[in-house]
């Protein structure tokens, strides 16, 4: 009986003292030490902790106070005291055009009303010389009071003598004034070409203004250089750099993923400057052009995936334009433009024969598709690369994979196709999404659960400057499905809503799963890279309206502290 209970006791030692009890303390003493935290470390097999101890860019322990403890060296460790807040594995954000912050880009992102482009481009003119470039935009016509799209009128008379352009949110569209319709030489008579659209005026067919996906690349700009020094310009850009990097940090980005450009020699100048405060994965472009793969391949031994810091990812193309623009690839008319059915970037023999050859020199790859037949062409793509070139471990990539069919959703798992999606397009594009594509159509858009549900990978980034870079507001819509001023109900298709920490692991080893880092990215965990945030809310306990509004205390990534909030204990 004694023995019996002596065997008890020492199981009920054993479990209190956490999973860390099996880690040999190595005699490493902590660089680095958080302590009395809520710690979320996304890693199944030992979800929740009280501290973490690191040593240089790595994780050595994770467990209770009492063990991690006997890391702390009095005269040498910086020890944070987490005072009961949540951390969590920074975020890595798997799709984000990352750039430089410009002085003189006007942004319109959220505006209601057009008239306010007007003010702001007038604003920006009165700064200018005449025949300087006007450039801004993220404005959003599904947002404006009318729901229209706006026509070059907006501008002509605040800016006769400046080119002005301003992109959709979505990049895939822009407004143009008339200047730069004149410039560019194109009149009622232009067609529209392969992949592209020019917006005409119903009843005179004149350009509107609206130039869409490929028929971008008709316009001329004409715009007047501005005179700087190359030093100038050096300092310029890196000004813009630096800010852009403290602007992810005081977000808690610790990786970010480049869907195609990138350049890797910059981010190789911050890190020799130690100003580096995010990992990086830069991309190339499709392609069956071999002397350019040849390139790509050389960036892979220069920048290969073994490296911590800055990497050469996948090769990226687009086959469709957006749900926003009407220019994704559907199988049915869209309801409200009944005599469209999107615009295809290539033609499907193109998009295999590029698949095929990437595939076959070992790329990853990752092809921008938002609707179902976009979707659907990539996915038979990528099965027609099993086909030739045999299976493998590639983790193609649908990015955005927004508007799926039920038949499509089981083949990401059965083809090992990552679908990496940014769930704040969600709450933006559920506004017209049905107007669109009706209710049928619209119940597997952005079908989180299930893919989930039927073994696919997922993950998750923001789409930036598309969409906002906090990936707060991701895991508000992930978690809600409901507009960002917040609205009643259970949220749009709430079958598809992820609880939050399924959200954050999509944020965190979801994205590490899509970059091939898994093994040491995306957890908190022994031998793990010491990437991580510390809130000043609990995300679990605060009520999912109020997610937005929680702030980062800490952002650390290789177990440097790279951003420390002002008042933190507020």
């Amino acid at each position: 009986m004694l023995r019996r209970i002596v065997a008890i006791g020492i199981v009920g030692i054993v479990l209190l003292s956490g999973y860390q009890c099996h880690q040999q303390h190595s005699g490493l003493r902590a660089d680095l030490v958080i302590k009395n935290a809520k710690v979320v470390t996304i890693d199944q097999a030992h979800p929740r902790a009280e501290a973490v101890a690191v040593n240089g860019e790595f994780i050595i322990a994770v467990g209770s106070n009492r063990n991690i403890e006997k890391y702390i060296d009095r005269d040498s460790t910086t020890v944070i005291d987490a005072g009961g807040k949540l951390v969590i594995p920074g975020f890595n954000d798997a799709h984000v055009h990352f750039q430089a912050l410009d002085p003189d880009y006007i942004d319109l992102r959220y505006l209601t009303d057009p008239k306010i482009i007007t003010e702001r481009v007038k604003a920006k003119v009165a700064e200018k010389q005449p025949g300087e470039l006007i450039y801004g935009g993220r404005w959003e016509h599904e947002m404006f009071q009318n729901k229209q799209w706006p026509t070059k009128e907006l501008l002509d008379k605040v800016a006769p003598v400046n080119p002005v352009v301003l992109s959709r949110a979505d990049g895939h569209s822009v407004l143009v004034n008339s200047y730069v319709i004149k410039k560019s030489g194109i009149t009622k008579d232009t067609p529209d070409p392969f992949g592209g659209e020019i917006q005409r005026h119903p009843e005179t067919g004149e350009p509107t203004g609206i130039f869409k996906e490929a028929a971008k690349g008709l316009l001329k700009y004409g715009d007047v250089k501005v005179e700087r020094t190359p030093e100038q310009e050096q300092v310029r850009s890196m000004k813009g750099w630096e800010a852009a990097l403290k602007m992810a940090a005081r977000l808690g980005v610790t990786s970010i993923q480049f869907p195609g450009g990138g350049d890797p020699e910059l981010f190789q100048k911050f890190q020799t400057l130690e100003k580096l405060t995010l990992r990086v994965d830069v991309a190339g472009r499709l392609t069956h052009d071999l002397a350019e793969l040849k390139k790509y391949q050389q960036l892979q031994k220069n920048y290969p995936k073994e490296n911590n810091w800055i990497r050469f990812g996948y090769l990226k193309d687009f086959i469709d334009g957006t749900l926003g623009s009407a220019t994704m690839m559907v199988f049915e008319p869209f309801e409200d433009e009944p005599d469209k059915t999107g615009l295809p970037q290539m033609p499907y023999e193109e998009l295999e024969r590029k698949v095929v050859r990437c595939d076959s020199m070992g790329f990853q790859i990752g092809i921008h598709a938002i609707g179902p037949k976009a979707n659907r062409w990539i996915l038979n793509a990528f099965e027609k690369a099993i086909e030739v070139n045999g299976r493998r471990d590639s983790r193609h990539r649908s990015e955005h994979a927004q508007i799926l069919t039920a038949e499509d959703i089981p083949r990401f798992a059965e083809l090992g196709v990552i679908a990496s999606m940014q769930p704040t397009h969600c709450i933006t594009d559920k506004r017209f999404c049905e107007k669109r594509i009706g209710k049928k159509r619209s119940q597997y858009a952005y079908a989180w659960q299930s893919l989930l549900h039927a073994g696919a990978k997922i993950a998750f980034g923001t789409d930036y400057p598309v969409e906002p870079l906090d990936p707060l507001e991701g895991l508000y819509a992930a978690v809600t499905r409901k507009d960002r001023m917040g609205e009643a109900g259970e949220g749009w298709f709430p079958e598809q809503k992820l609880n939050l920490e399924q959200a954050i692991e999509l944020y965190t080893l979801g994205s590490a799963y899509a970059q091939f880092t898994e093994d040491r990215k995306g957890m908190i965990k022994k031998d793990y890279l010491a990437d991580m945030v510390i809130f000043n809310q609990d995300l679990f306990s605060i009520p999912e309206d109020q997610l937005m509004t929680a702030k980062v205390d800490y952002t650390i990534v290789g177990g440097k502290v790279v951003y420390r909030r002002e008042n933190f204990n507020e």
